[in-house]
């Protein structure tokens, strides 16, 4: 019910407005509009992104970065990655603090419908490969240890919700979902972490930076 409801949400502000342009400014095809004037694309953009995540049920900071050539306004190829770290917490069978790190990269896809909308939405695609690491944190030394490290293949689809607020600046409100390879990270006396653990939802804030 809840998706039914912010879908229909989106269409409803897309469709108003797409109707709300002043059809004096748009007398050439193909011209992009932005929330504070009309534009039009160049071709390629630099992004970075911070979001939210959780990973083996705890709270992680997720941040990254892509750069994209854009074919004909519509379709984004190029490479990025994310870098995620979830929180501290005391893991009672070794009697330390531990958390987990890690990221992934490799090659991004994005179909972009409607670019020519100042709010329009984007399907970004990323492919690639990823390492995560299991670190405990030794009080008495003040400095962490990699006990455990492993590889893993990830697919990670993504929504976002993009605005054009300028002729080099959009902003994009997203959400992607993590599938990865299967793997356990751990170290002696703790319960092994899955693949599982990672894989989920993230929401991102991406702000992108280029010719359109």
């Amino acid at each position: 019910m809840k998706k039914t409801v912010i879908l229909s949400v989106l269409i409803l502000l897309i469709s108003t407005l797409s109707f709300s342009q002043d059809p004096g400014q748009d007398k050439k095809n193909g011209e992009f509009k932005t929330l504070f004037g009309d534009n039009r694309p160049r071709g390629f953009y630099g992004a970075f992104s911070v979001g939210y995540s959780e990973i083996d049920q705890k709270q992680a900071i997720i941040f990254g970065g892509r750069f994209e050539w854009v074919v004909s306004h519509s379709i984004g190829l190029g490479f990025g990655g994310n870098g995620f770290i979830n929180e501290y917490h005391f893991d009672p069978a070794i009697n330390q603090e531990v958390f987990l790190t890690g990221g992934y990269g490799g090659f991004f896809f994005e179909p972009i419908v409607a670019p020519n909308f100042p709010v329009h939405l984007a399907f970004p695609v990323l492919l690639g490969v990823g390492g995560i690491s299991f670190i405990t944190d030794d009080p008495d030394y003040y400095h962490n240890m990699i006990e455990d490290s492993e590889a893993f293949l990830v697919a990670e689809p993504a929504a976002e919700l993009e605005i054009n607020l300028t002729r080099n600046f959009r902003l994009a409100f997203g959400a992607s979902y993590r599938f990865t390879t299967p793997f356990d990270v751990g170290t002696t006396g703790t319960s092994p972490v899955s693949s599982e653990s990672i894989e989920g939802w993230t929401y991102m804030v991406t702000f992108k930076f280029g010719r359109f």
